[in-house]
């Protein structure tokens, strides 16, 4: 069944939101939450401050929209259906890292913004203790499904293995190796698949 098309107020309405979020994401990515104020939102957004709190929620409602923006991406579904029909461990380990990559290049920004406003705002650890749900589950999924394929070792349960693919796929593992130590993301993915391999074939 086809879809009505659009008004023109539903148009702009979209529009005014996609912009009071794009403003929001490269404000807080340059300067910080915590430095960045609703009117500089409004500003760059080319709106009232009054729309921000009305359309966006205020800064808070923002960070919120933005942290949701990162975990429930679209890819992240389709990367869990076309993983869960892979039937070779090193294939699936390799999809993952490659999505993990391309998450953290697309996402990098936000989940920098999330991790470093959480301790000192409660709206923002809300949305990190969600997006962090959201994404280990999905990393307890792979787990399961590489047990499933034969690629842990015989003595190694779903959860050490969750464990594992978190130390090397969760926040920490490409923000050290190419944040930190300036690897490129090419790099930094290869290593971390060879590593998280050997890791999990290894007894715990």
């Amino acid at each position: 069944m086809t879809e009505p098309p659009k008004t023109r107020r539903a148009e702009y309405a979209e529009a005014t939101q996609s912009a009071i979020v794009a403003a929001a994401r490269e404000l807080y990515a340059r300067q910080g939450y915590f430095a960045t104020t609703v009117e500089e939102i409004a500003k760059q957004a080319r709106v009232a401050p009054a729309t921000v709190y009305a359309v966006g929620g205020g800064k808070q409602g923002l960070l919120r929209t933005l942290a949701d923006l990162w975990s429930q991406a679209p890819v992240v579904a389709e990367t869990m259906e076309r993983q869960s029909r892979m039937t070779d461990p090193e294939e699936i380990l390799r999809y993952t890292a490659g999505v993990v990559r391309s998450m953290r290049q697309d996402y990098g920004d936000i989940m920098r913004v999330v991790l470093a406003t959480a301790p000192h705002n409660p709206a923002a650890s809300e949305a990190l203790r969600l997006g962090t749900d959201r994404y280990r589950d999905a990393v307890a999924t792979v787990a399961a499904h590489l047990h499933e394929a034969g690629g842990l070792h015989p003595d190694m349960t779903v959860q050490q293995a969750t464990d594992i693919l978190w130390f090397f796929f969760g926040y920490a593992g490409f923000t050290t190796l190419v944040e930190d130590n300036g690897w490129t993301f090419e790099r930094a993915e290869h290593w971390l698949v060879q590593q998280a391999l050997t890791a999990l074939r290894t007894a715990p």
